[in-house]
């Protein structure tokens, strides 16, 4: 048995003539979920709808397959051991990585970040918690729907734990990231099977989260530029409020240790990177005659070069893992690891920080809280919620109590949906009968 090709529930009643990889049919199977489909409503940094040029979860995570993909080929002629396969969590498949990347953000509500932040606020009172990387495998797991299975899209081993960047349940104590324990039976049995070394990711995992990151603090400040969030002056980048925000990002971030920063004048590195950056800007726009596109395009193409092109394996002396991660003449690049935080730093907060992005956050958490009070209530959510989401919660409410299911269905909104919805119940907009839900 391929441990990797392995689905824990493959209850294909009938097989189609076509030969095709397992991996193949992952790569089919998520494409066409509704899941995947619609990213294209929801938040990337703008809000979905905000404008054709700004991106969405969708064009997020087709950006970051492509990278994750091309990455994963390049490392595969670098590193001999890959070829040997003598792990299974040591294999750097493209088609794996590519699937994983796809994935990826299909937990995440509408709004965003701050639709995941209300969601858990609202859950924690009834004890349960709301996490994106989470319900990314409540969705893969259970929530999709696929012909003949009653198990989500049950995607092989490979591609579920190189999904897997945070591989702990929340269920244990002080976890705030992880996979609800429903569904960590599942990843925690096939971990075992693998026998994963505790807490440790697959290097598909690793090289999935590594890209994500990659995309964000690139294409994300792309976005900022186009939007004049980011301005392209001296003055802007010279500004020391600026400068101040982006210290304090980083000194109050507790998952940034890792990178170091008690090794550097944080201030300082900050300085130096934001006057590197507007520099290059400097350079690129007068090499394409003053055009502002061209140079974003320019921009982005270096940065995404540089990140990925630094790409490698190391050996990880805390965990006796192998750390996928940016190197430089076979040694750990952290210094580029910390330019990367800057820069994703940078995106932050001129963009989810400002106040007319703030003004669209505190209207979107209005928004879900009242569509929570609206659902809640069994009694009465039961007659506006649709009839295919009643007769999911009829089939399994001695296993899922209500609160789990309005969650579910709450967070699959898109952000346009999420807002038709609550202008149905709150709004005097007046709608037809007729519209499909």
């Amino acid at each position: 048995m391929d441990l990797r090709k392995n689905r824990l529930h493959d209850s294909t009643l009938h097989k189609t003539s076509e030969e095709r990889d397992e991996y193949e049919k992952d790569y089919a199977r998520l494409i066409q979920s509704p899941a995947f489909r619609r990213l294209q409503g929801k938040s990337q940094v703008f809000g979905a709808g905000s404008g054709d040029y700004y991106r969405t979860r969708l064009t997020h995570s087709l950006e970051v397959s492509q990278i994750a993909r091309e990455v994963a080929r390049r490392m595969n002629g670098s590193y001999p051991f890959l070829a040997k396969r003598e792990h299974p969590g040591l294999i750097l498949d493209p088609a794996v990585v590519e699937c994983a990347a796809l994935a990826h953000d299909l937990g995440h509500p509408p709004f965003g970040h701050k639709g995941e932040e209300v969601l858990n606020s609202l859950l924690q009172s009834h004890g349960f918690a709301y996490e994106g990387n989470a319900q990314n495998f409540r969705i893969l797991m259970f929530l999709e729907k696929r012909a003949d299975s009653g198990f989500g899209l049950d995607l092989t081993a490979a591609t579920l734990l190189a999904i897997n960047k945070y591989p702990y349940s929340l269920e244990e104590p002080g976890r705030i990231k992880g996979v609800y324990a429903s569904e960590w039976e599942g990843i925690g049995y096939l971990r075992d099977l693998w026998n994963m070394p505790q807490g440790c990711p697959t290097l598909e995992a690793q090289l999935m989260d590594l890209c994500d990151d990659i995309a964000y603090s690139t294409h994300d400040i792309e976005d900022g530029i186009r939007a004049g969030k980011i301005q392209m002056n001296r003055t802007f980048f010279e500004d020391r409020r600026l400068v101040a925000h982006l210290v304090q990002e980083i000194v109050e971030d507790r998952g940034n240790y890792a990178v170091g920063w008690e090794q550097v004048n944080i201030e300082e590195m900050v300085r130096r990177v934001l006057a590197e950056y507007l520099q290059q800007w400097e350079q690129i726009y007068a090499s394409c005659h003053q055009e502002a596109s061209r140079t974003r395009r320019e921009m982005k193409a270096r940065w995404v070069g540089l990140f990925a092109g630094r790409v490698g394996i190391i050996d990880d002396p805390v965990t006796g893992w192998k750390k996928v991660t940016f190197v430089r003449d076979g040694q750990h690049d952290i210094e580029l690891l910390r330019t990367m935080e800057i820069l994703k730093k940078l995106a932050w907060v001129t963009m989810i920080k400002d106040f007319r992005v703030q003004r669209l956050q505190k209207r979107s958490e209005i928004m879900l809280q009242r569509l929570w009070d609206s659902f809640i209530e069994e009694e009465t959510g039961r007659r506006i919620v649709p009839p295919d989401w009643i007769e999911e919660h009829e089939q399994q409410k001695g296993k899922w109590p209500w609160h789990r299911f309005i969650a579910d269905y709450i967070s699959g909104m898109t952000d346009g949906y999420a807002e038709k919805v609550y202008a149905e119940l709150y709004a005097s907009k007046t709608g037809s009968i007729y519209e499909m839900d």
